[in-house]
Formats: structure tokens, sequence, C-alpha cells
């Protein structure tokens, strides 16, 4: 994150707009584009912006928003309080924004639309509470540093950009760590459980297991290709 970014402030004596989407889309450290266009999420950009500039991301619990979307589905209680550093009303009355994450934070108390107000919000307080265990951190980065430059992972592309940023002393590991939860870690579930965990010695621990059964993954899969099948012919 960049050092202004980092001097961010959130009060969570207020309560935060909420903005749900089907998987996890934002982390701190992280940046993400949207492109705002309903009518209750046109209103909380024009609010935040008269405000904090902050948005608590958050996920749908379960399968049901797809029949309740208009209505108020249930949400998953850990979301990331994003800010809007950038953003531009565009002729047809939709925002362009970019958002930048700043912290993770869970719901103890949601409330619904109001009447005049037209998106949930809700009371939150941080996760992210627990001092980062330096010596543990650097280990878990050498760690993670070795698996990315292991076969099978050697071969990814982002792995290869991530290895450049963990050498890099400027970059602080738990911001590295988000970096491959969004970039390579791309199934819902483990993104979610990662938003979901307060400890950054814990998410390493988590980063480096499903690295490694990535790999396993990837391992098996070129393990079962066979050179001599005729081209698009896959043996099952």
């Amino acid at each position: 994150m960049d050092e202004d970014a980092a001097q961010v402030r959130v009060n969570f004596k207020t309560p935060f707009p909420i903005f749900p989407l089907d998987r996890v889309c934002l982390l701190p450290h992280a940046v993400r584009p949207l492109v705002i266009f309903e009518d209750r999420y046109l209103q909380m950009v024009e609010h935040v912006l008269d405000a904090s500039g902050q948005i608590a991301m958050a996920v749908f619990r379960g399968a049901d928003w797809k029949s309740e979307y208009e209505g108020a589905p249930a949400i998953r209680p850990a979301v990331c309080i994003g800010r809007i550093f950038q953003h531009e009303r565009l002729a047809d009355g939709r925002f362009q924004i970019i958002l930048q994450g700043v912290c993770r934070a869970r719901i103890i108390d949601e409330r619904l639309p109001d009447g005049d107000r037209l998106y949930r919000e809700a009371l939150l307080e941080p996760m992210d509470v627990q001092p980062a265990d330096d010596e543990l951190l650097a280990t878990a980065r050498e760690s993670i540093l070795r698996l990315l430059g292991s076969e099978p992972l050697t071969d990814l592309k982002v792995g290869q950009e991530i290895r450049k940023q963990l050498r890099e002393p400027r970059v602080p590991t738990a911001a590295a760590l988000e970096i491959i939860t969004m970039s390579v870690l791309t199934d819902n579930p483990t993104q979610y459980r990662l938003l979901a965990e307060g400890d950054a010695a814990r998410r390493a621990e988590i980063v480096q297991n499903e690295l490694r059964r990535l790999a396993n993954t990837i391992d098996i899969a070129k393990r079962q290709q066979d050179p001599d099948a005729p081209r698009g012919v896959v043996w099952n």
C-alpha cells in the first residue's frame, strides 16, 4: 500500500455503507476498479464521496442472493473496507470508481435500507488487531519465495512477478500475502477464508498450504498428460 493509503483513518464508531457481491473482490493493499450503475449504489457512492469515501465490500452468503438480489440477501460477516481514491461520473449517470483496500472488519450490526437510504449499512469492528510477528512473517516470506520458485509453480507468470515483489524489502510481507491471494489463490472459498482471518501469521500459513496444494494439483495434471495422444484429445 502506498504511503498515503497507509495513513487512512477508519472511524468504527459510525456505520459503513455495505456493498455485497457474489465473491471476494477486495483485500487490504489491493486495488479494484468498479462500475456503479444501480440506483442504490449510485446513491451510496454519492453519500460516501461527501463523507469518508469508505465502503465495506461484503460477500453474499449462500446462493439465495440470485433470487433475492433486489432485496437484502444474507451476507457473510467478514468485509474489507475500501476507500474511493479515484472516481468519475459518466455521461449516462454511472460512476467509475477505484477502491483501495484499507483493512479487514467484521459486521456486528446490520441496518437495512430505511426509505431515504436505499443501501444497507452496518456497524463494524476491526479484525487486524493482533500485531504481526515479524520473525514469523520473515520465515513465511522465504518459504513462499521457495514455493513460487519451485516446479511446477515456477511456470506461473503471475508467480514470477510476485517473487520479484517478495525480493523487494519495501514491500511488506502482509501486502505480498494479499497480492498472492487475489492473483494466485483465486477460488472464492480460499479468498474468503483469508479475508476472514485477522492474524497475519495464520494467513501466511494458509497461503503456504494452498500454494503447496496448487503445486500438487498442477503436478498431477501434468503427469496425466499423454504426449502421444491425438491433439485435442483428453483421456479420462
